[in-house]
């Protein structure tokens, strides 16, 4: 902190903290403060250093010159309270399904208050602030609760302190791991298994802790072609399929959280026979195009029926007058079914 003057009659210059007391007068140090060190000291200027800074330094200092009358001028010091860094807590390892768990996120010491952010992952989420004053500082913690799904296994959450004294947030982060029961799905290599094929299935599991081991059964009972019919792990391999491969394969396996199982049922196809059914293809094409050729010729005499029609009416107003020897005579013809049609009259809808 420095206090010049313009001019001076070599009176001394004086620097006082809030409490009054003098830190400084000239160049005489009269506080025992080993933070506050002598700059410089001159008749137009005391320039003082206080180190360490902490919160009790904040408040109005006072810099005096004693003249008669005395002069003074005031500074204010402001102390940001820097904010201790964040630490999560709530965590249980592992949780379990369903379970409705509260993280705490607290940080102490910020002045001005500091201020907390979550993440799911990337994804901001909301929690709820608490602030405690303690003397000039903040304490602020922010809770956030939520039920546990498997979706929460592996997500990691982020607590993020910002602060005006801080030129990058503080941010920690845990690793949620959630156990659940397990469940169970077959996936196939064939689409239409046929005799004589090399075949596979595999039951893929999702569950933590991982379900094992897995169980492979036919049909209610055990595998009954072991040399044809290889288990390795997950997958069920069947080397060469037969007709006798017909029926319900099942997949079973569990964790500590529960039991699930799969079903796939198996029909193999003789390859001749697939064959067999390959003119039914060009019949159904057949008969299709019978359909539209079919409905293409309705549509062409419906269109030649209404266009019939229409000329007919537009000629029967003439009728008598094309057999006129002359144009008066005509025109009385037409005049006389003019008449006639008065007590007949004829619509086309």
């Amino acid at each position: 902190m420095t206090c010049r003057v313009d001019y001076n009659d070599n009176t001394s210059l004086q620097w006082s903290n809030p409490a009054q007391q003098t830190l400084f007068f000239g160049d005489k140090k009269a506080l025992r403060d080993n933070r506050i060190e002598l700059v410089r000291a001159s008749s137009q200027e005391l320039t003082i250093r206080i180190g360490d800074v902490s919160l009790s330094d904040e408040g109005q200092y006072t810099c005096s010159l004693f003249t008669m009358p005395v002069k003074t001028t005031k500074a204010f010091l402001t102390v940001l309270g820097v904010p201790g860094r964040p630490e999560i807590t709530g965590f249980t390892k592992p949780a379990m399904e369903g379970d409705v768990i509260t993280l705490m996120c607290s940080t102490p010491g910020s002045k001005p208050a500091a201020n907390i952010r979550w993440f799911r992952n990337d994804k901001e989420v909301q929690g709820t602030k608490e602030l405690n004053v303690t003397g000039k500082s903040f304490t602020v913690r922010s809770s956030l609760q939520f039920q546990v799904d498997r979706r929460d296994d592996g997500v990691a959450y982020t607590c993020s302190v910002e602060h005006v004294s801080l030129s990058n947030p503080y941010m920690t982060t845990e690793v949620l791991e959630v156990h659940y029961a397990p469940h169970l799905e077959i996936t196939h290599s064939l689409i239409i298994p046929q005799e004589g094929q090399y075949f596979k299935l595999e039951c893929v599991s999702i569950g933590n802790p991982i379900p094992e081991p897995v169980l492979w059964s036919k049909d209610g009972g055990e595998l009954p072609d072991i040399e044809r019919m290889i288990v390795e792990g997950r997958e069920l391999t069947i080397t060469t399929l037969n007709k006798t491969d017909n029926g319900t394969y099942r997949c079973e396996a569990s964790n500590h959280l529960g039991t699930s199982s799969a079903e796939y049922i198996l029909f193999v196809y003789d390859p001749n026979a697939l064959g067999q059914h390959g003119p039914d293809h060009a019949l159904i094409g057949g008969v299709v195009a019978v359909v539209v050729f079919i409905t293409l010729c309705l549509i062409i005499v419906l269109g030649r029926y209404l266009a019939r029609h229409k000329g007919t009416y537009l000629t029967h107003e003439a009728k008598g007058a094309e057999d006129a020897p002359d144009a008066d005579t005509a025109i009385i013809n037409a005049e006389g079914n003019h008449v006639h049609a008065e007590e007949k009259k004829e619509y086309f809808i």
